[in-house]
């Protein structure tokens, strides 16, 4: 007996209209800062979220807090070592739709910062337009269990912003 099973959508971030920020603390200031350069595919049916999946990268390079000198130290090798880990990588496990709140989601998987892996779940809300999707999500993360920044004056707990434009592939 043969039956058919619809093939999940398959999206692609929209880099350009895309946003990944992040807030920290440092010495009681919030310091706030953006990343550029996300690519992936994202698979995702709002009828069927436990079907779909996530895999991103992010080009930490890119790291951008509108002061160069302190950009210029978060590339360093104390920080995000660009020249040994250029990407930012999250793979997803699962995908769940949040109990009974239309549209609103969470995401799990593994978040890979200069070669250290993490589990981490991502709570977001998907608004479809057409053949578009608006990711939209927020979460923290503790730097130092990804080897950021060491002994300093900046907060352990960070918190990312994500607004992921994603156009059909």
């Amino acid at each position: 007996m043969l039956t058919s099973v619809a093939a999940m959508a398959q999206y692609k971030p929209a880099d350009k209209k895309s946003t990944v920020e992040f807030k920290v603390g440092n010495f009681g200031f919030d310091v706030k800062g953006s990343f550029t350069g996300i690519q992936g595919l994202i698979n995702f049916d709002s009828k069927t979220p436990e079907n779909g999946n996530m895999d991103i990268t992010i080009d930490a390079n890119t790291v951008n807090t509108d002061n160069a000198l302190r950009d210029k130290h978060l590339k360093d090798e104390g920080y995000f070592d660009v020249k040994n880990y250029p990407n930012i990588h999250f793979q997803s496990d699962k995908v769940t739709a949040e109990g009974g709140k239309n549209g609103t989601y969470v995401v799990t998987g593994k978040l890979t910062i200069k070669g250290k892996s993490k589990d981490v779940s991502i709570p977001f809300t998907a608004v479809q337009n057409n053949d578009e999707f608006l990711f939209k999500g927020s979460f923290k993360i503790n730097r130092k269990d990804f080897g950021i920044g060491g002994t300093s004056t900046i907060s352990n707990e960070l918190e990312i912003s994500l607004n992921v434009y994603a156009v059909k592939a």
